[in-house]
């Protein structure tokens, strides 16, 4: 695997960059849609809704957790994980914001 050249891209380009990375898979994206529908749910519960198997719902669910976009309660043994709301706004507006800006660059070389 080559090395990474973050270092070359601004921050805002990074951080986009691993917004879409997270969320570019699709188990991500059925795992994010089940816990907006069930808030605090635990991994068996995704699990099960999800049809994976359980280390890789953990895997996934490190990822998403690598841009924080989740919040945690603990019962005993059990995480249990509902999607960080404000911060989903933020990364909503930050991934709209960059598909407006190309979009208007497009649309003024025409």
């Amino acid at each position: 695997m080559g090395i990474t050249k973050n270092h070359i891209f601004d921050d805002y380009q990074n951080e986009t960059a691993l917004i879409t990375k997270v969320l570019g898979h699709p188990a991500r994206i059925s795992i994010l849609q089940y816990i907006s529908k069930n808030e605090y749910c635990n991994c068996n519960e995704l699990v099960k809704a999800t049809g994976l198997a359980q280390p890789t719902v953990s895997q996934h669910l490190s990822e998403i957790k690598r841009i924080n976009l989740l919040k945690q309660k603990h019962q005993g043994k059990n995480t249990f994980y509902a999607i960080d709301v404000d911060l989903w706004n933020q990364y909503r507006r930050k991934i709209n914001d960059f598909f407006v800006k190309v979009q208007v660059n497009c649309q003024s070389k025409s």
